[in-house]
């Protein structure tokens, strides 16, 4: 029940356990072959939608007030028979505080002051400044869009290293995510001096995220992929009617490699 309720489907754990075989010794297998295994199964089978977990305003100063716009996007670019959906767009957006960097370092491709990125299936916008609070903590970002690079690209060829997601601040909702870690702190050894479990204290994390309007309704085990956060099922329990709550089934990367004779 309690797999379940994190996401994981009967073919993710099928797989598990026919990676990790059958041993007549004691042994283990690694918990990054069961998130492999989640990965594996639903990155095909679920719609990916954005939600922004730390979200700071952005601001398309050069955009009409009062326009809302509805742009395409596809579902599932490795699956097209989960079909599209329109999100809107407008003035006001919401974007990741860590694809922000008021002084960027080394190689850093996303937004600064001065860089052109683009916003994931809507424009390219350019970065021209901030606003602060009075403790000096960006509270705002300032932005101007390019109206002739609609849909990500651009006529006149040029390109941009840089591309984030981001959700319409007009009608995305706000909704509890929980993103989870290990329980047992390995780094630092399974146990502690006295013999307690060494337990991560940030093992559970909630943030309040704003999400597209799309999985608004969504229901207890409907699972999606949050681009460039991991993927996420409708929590079973504490979710109502219109106010669902995520729980992270899995990151989207991990070093963890299939053994070669599998």
């Amino acid at each position: 029940a309690g797999l379940r309720r994190r996401g994981y489907t009967p073919e993710s754990i099928k797989k598990f356990v026919e990676l990790a075989g059958v041993s007549k010794a004691n042994s283990t297998a690694e918990y990054p072959m069961l998130e492999y295994c989640i990965r594996e199964d639903l990155k095909t089978k679920v719609p990916r939608v954005m939600a922004v977990l730390d979200p700071v305003e952005l601001v398309i100063d050069n955009y009409p007030d009062g326009v809302t716009e509805k742009l395409p996007v596809i579902n599932n670019v490795e699956n097209e028979a989960l079909g599209s959906r329109e999100v809107n767009f407008s003035k006001h957006l919401y974007i990741e505080k860590s694809d922000f960097m008021e002084v960027p370092v080394k190689k850093y491709f996303r937004m600064f002051p001065g860089n052109e990125v683009r916003l994931m299936n809507a424009y390219f916008v350019t970065c021209t400044g901030v606003d602060k609070d009075e403790n000096g903590d960006i509270i705002r970002i300032h932005a101007t869009y390019d109206p002739a690079s609609k849909g990500g690209n651009s006529p006149d060829g040029r390109k941009v290293k840089g591309t984030i997601h981001w959700v319409d601040a007009g009608s995305a909702f706000k909704a509890p995510v929980r993103l989870y870690e290990n329980v047992i702190d390995e780094e630092k050894g399974v146990y502690n001096e006295d013999g307690s479990l060494n337990l991560n204290p940030n093992s559970l994390t909630v943030k309040d995220a704003y999400i597209e309007s799309s999985v608004k309704d969504a229901k207890a085990y409907d699972s999606f992929q949050f681009v460039r956060n991991g993927f996420f099922t409708t929590d079973c329990k504490d979710s109502k009617p219109g106010e669902p709550v995520f729980n992270r089934i899995v990151s989207l990367k991990s070093s963890f490699k299939l053994p070669v004779n599998n």
